[in-house]
This record gives structure tokens, sequence and C-alpha cells, in this order.
């Protein structure tokens, strides 16, 4: 297996207005996606913050310290151009979503999700008119077309980047209510990330855990947390 890794050819990082929004400059070159397609970012403080990646690596680049620049080509050369698709799948966990789901048994726990994910149901049904009910057991049970369709218009209002950082929010939390919440500033990243872990945290409480299982969820929530912070940065109104 080849040990190659590209290697860091330039001294000065800044970010700058473009044409049609702001990029990066690596000396004198502007950074490319890796699909070679132009890298140009919403709003500076995105730019920024991919820039400051850029300017923080070594002899070798690593891409795995570069979650904001990671999140930038995904929108720009996968979510962009499957908007629609991209959007239809994540609005879909509407209808199948954790906090929807709920425990029988033990009561503590019964408890427990009905205190973190009630109030989280009925934010919904405020703030989007979408009222999407819990359920006992695993079975799948479909919710209202109604909410499912208001649920699936906010989702496609996304730009490709809120989108693509939208796609981690929802799929590492298994809940766009969750999701949502995090976008609307109903729950800081923090918390929202603990209330996506609530049958997790119980398990751990009952029976311990795994080391191997920690470092899995430490690398998940820091994803998660980076996602929110993508969001954040990629919106205009922020």
């Amino acid at each position: 297996m080849s040990d190659w890794a590209p290697k860091r050819f330039w001294k000065e990082t800044r970010a700058e207005a473009c044409d049609d929004g702001f990029t990066v400059y690596l000396d004198t070159r502007t950074v490319r996606t890796p699909a070679k397609a132009r890298f140009v970012l919403p709003t500076r403080a995105l730019a920024e913050a991919c820039a400051a990646e850029w300017d923080a690596q070594g002899e070798q680049i690593d891409p795995s310290a570069m979650p904001m620049t990671r999140t930038a080509n995904s929108a720009i050369d996968k979510v962009r151009v499957q908007h629609g698709e991209v959007a239809e799948l994540l609005a879909a966990y509407g209808d199948s979503d954790l906090t929807c789901y709920r425990a029988d048994t033990p009561a503590e726990l019964v408890a427990r999700q009905s205190e973190a994910w009630d109030p989280l149901l009925d934010w919904l049904e405020e703030t989007h008119g979408a009222r999407i009910a819990p359920r006992t057991g695993i079975m799948h049970a479909p919710q209202d077309a109604v909410a499912l369709a208001r649920l699936r218009e906010a989702v496609h209002t996304l730009d490709p980047f809120r989108l693509a950082a939208f796609h981690d929010l929802v799929s590492l939390s298994g809940s766009l209510v969750i999701a949502l919440a995090v976008q609307h500033g109903r729950l800081s990243p923090e918390d929202a990330w603990a209330l996506s872990r609530i049958d997790e945290t119980w398990q751990i409480e009952q029976w311990g855990e795994d080391e191997e299982a920690a470092e899995h969820a430490a690398l998940k929530r820091q994803a998660f947390l980076d996602a929110a912070l993508f969001f954040r940065l990629a919106d205009h109104d922020s």
C-alpha cells in the first residue's frame, strides 16, 4: 500500500470575495473541489473557517482534520447536483423519527424519553404546523400525511450548503425533529446530541460502557457538532 499523501505547497492562506460568493486562496491559487469545481462558498464566515483549516495543515495534507472543507466539497460536488434526492431522503426521517419511537418498559426510561422528546414534538407543531405522534415499540406506523408534507417543504427550502450539513445532523442523530431544533436554535448542538442518545445513555447506566463503542460515539458526536457549526457558518441569517 502506498504511503503517498498530498503535500503542502503554499505559504499563505486567505479567504476573499469572488464574483458569486467567497473562496479560499492558497498563495495565488484558489482551492478546487475533488471534482475540480470552483470552491465558492455562500458566506465569508464559512470561507474563513475553511481557510483556517488549510492554514493549519502541516507538511502533509490531512483531510480528516478539515471538516468544514469536506462538507463544503460535498455540498458543491454532490448535494448541489442531487438536491431533490437528498432533501427527500432526509424528509423521510419524519415518518420514522427517533423521537417518536418509545419504550414500553422500564418506567424510568419511558419517563425519560417523554420528558426529553415530548416538548420537541410540541415545538415542531408550533413552529412548522406539523404534528407527529409518538408510538410504543419499534413497529413502523405512518405519520399524518399533511404533517409530513410540511416537514418535506421545510427541508427542500435549504440551499445545498445548509442541506449538506443538515444531512449529517439528521443521519447522525436519527432524527429530523432534533436536526430542525438545532437549525432554529431550539436546542444547542450539545443538548441535541445528548437528547439523541437517551437510549444509549440508559444502556450505559445499566451495563457499563464498552471502550470501542465509546470511541465510536465520540467520533459521531464531534461530527454532529461540526455539522452544526457548518450550518451556522453557511447561514446568511446567522
